[in-house]
């Protein structure tokens, strides 16, 4: 029992009857507000579940469209290494020209998907956009800077990053 209630019932304000036997008027309009605000507080939990439902179904929809999107985007490259392979049997110098478009396709795809290529040489070695695996002497080139790339990044750091890009990095020379 609440503080209240203790009250309540001490100064005999609680459930006070009328000569007839009956409730208060007052005991029977709390009643009705009591009921009112019970009705009202289930709706809201109603309505909260609801929302709750709606929303994540429409977050799976969402989800399940834009995967529809990226994969619908990719078909012509998967169109273009099939053909490829259909013309393996003629001129190789075709099949790898073939083979270079399709990849420049699929570059191309992850640019306008957001994830530009990253594959410069030349520039100073950052360790957000790129992850060394290897120092070397390279004539020429200042310490620090990407001599090499041996596997491309995609995307541009930090957030829209695929992965960075593997290099070479030249040492300093002594």
């Amino acid at each position: 029992m609440s503080g209240d209630e203790v009250n309540d019932v001490r100064d005999g304000s609680r459930g006070q009857e009328t000569a007839t036997g009956r409730p208060s008027p007052d005991a029977d309009a709390l009643a009705a507000t009591v009921k009112d605000l019970e009705d009202r507080w289930r709706r809201a939990l109603a309505d909260l579940d609801n929302t709750r439902k709606r929303h994540a179904r429409e977050l799976s929809q969402a989800a399940e469209a834009e995967r529809r999107r990226v994969t619908l985007a990719w078909l012509p490259v998967v169109d273009n290494l099939e053909l490829a392979l259909e013309h393996s049997q003629g001129d190789p110098a075709a099949l790898i020209d073939g083979v270079r478009a399709v990849r420049d396709q699929a570059v191309a795809l992850l640019a306008s998907l957001g994830y530009p290529r990253e594959d410069e040489t030349g520039v100073p070695f950052d360790p957000v956009r790129h992850e060394a695996t290897g120092m070397v002497d390279e004539p020429g080139a200042p310490p620090g800077t990407v001599v090499r790339v041996l596997r491309p990044g995609y995307g541009e750091p930090p957030e829209r990053q695929l992965r960075p890009a593997a290099v070479l990095v030249s040492r300093k020379q002594e």
